[in-house]
């Protein structure tokens, strides 16, 4: 209760402090529109343009279509991740090769790749699926690695003992010890995957909150684009405390090592 509380006195601070710079003419009115009381009679707040792009669904659209190229494009990152973790851990060579290069691999911002997406895919979604994908992969694969690597070797030698082996033995015990590592790798992908969209509809998309975002930009309507990026930290927290943090603390208290 106390957290919460002092959450949203911050938020409150943070809203009257942005009130008063709007309110101070220091600053352009399309710079630092009014979150919550308009200027004039007619005036439009960053509140009121959030609320009517909402029930016009406009900004709910563009939610469904981000939304959905992202969980698709994180999908196949946690897939590759996990394949290439698991070659990684399993196989020295792969470690020393494969391993190497994802390391150098991950320090890429993943915005980089667009040129490249471009000329490989054209504008459009492959290329924002591709920018999502490569965003996310890279950390998966380096957390999901180090969980296969990390399994105690008591586990391993009893179950090699009871005659598990092969894909039995990644099924049923390396995988599972491997799970803090892997949703920690899910909660640090899924925040790379999210700031790799945006960057992605931005430079070249047909919907979704990037695209708004720029036209936003263009048309230096700043009400619209605080409205999106209020819409993006939103869906990034609940998602971030209602899965990631919740699966992380289940399996915390599962595993002994929770508070």
């Amino acid at each position: 209760m106390i957290t919460v509380l002092r959450r949203v006195i911050f938020v409150i601070v943070i809203v009257t402090i942005w009130e008063i710079i709007s309110k101070s003419n220091l600053f352009p009115t399309f710079m630092f529109p009014p979150l919550l009381i308009p200027n004039d009679p007619g005036g439009v707040t960053v509140f009121s343009t959030l609320v009517n792009g909402l029930i016009s669904g406009q900004i709910l659209g563009a939610t469904g279509i981000t939304l959905g190229r992202l969980l698709l494009g994180f999908s196949i990152a946690v897939v590759l991740g996990l394949i290439f973790g698991f070659l990684i851990a399993r196989y020295k060579w792969v470690d020393d090769t494969l391993g190497f290069f994802v390391t150098a691999l991950q320090s890429i911002p993943s915005i980089v790749w667009f040129p490249l997406a471009i000329v490989w895919f054209g504008l459009g979604n492959v290329a924002i699926l591709f920018i999502v994908t490569i965003g996310a992969t890279w950390t998966m694969t380096v957390n999901a690695s180090t969980g296969f690597k990390n399994v105690p070797s008591l586990y391993l030698n009893a179950a090699r003992t009871l005659g598990s082996s092969g894909m039995h033995l990644a099924r049923t015990v390396v995988l599972p010890a491997s799970v803090p590592h892997i949703i920690s790798g899910l909660r640090v992908a899924w925040a790379f995957a999210w700031r790799a969209i945006m960057a992605g509809e931005l430079l070249g998309s047909d919907g979704g909150l990037g695209y708004l975002l720029d036209m936003g930009r263009s048309l230096q309507s700043m009400d619209l684009v605080l409205s999106i990026m209020i819409v993006i930290g939103v869906v990034g927290t609940i998602m971030d405390n209602q899965v990631f943090l919740r699966m992380e603390r289940s399996v915390a208290r599962k595993w002994g090592i929770g508070t």
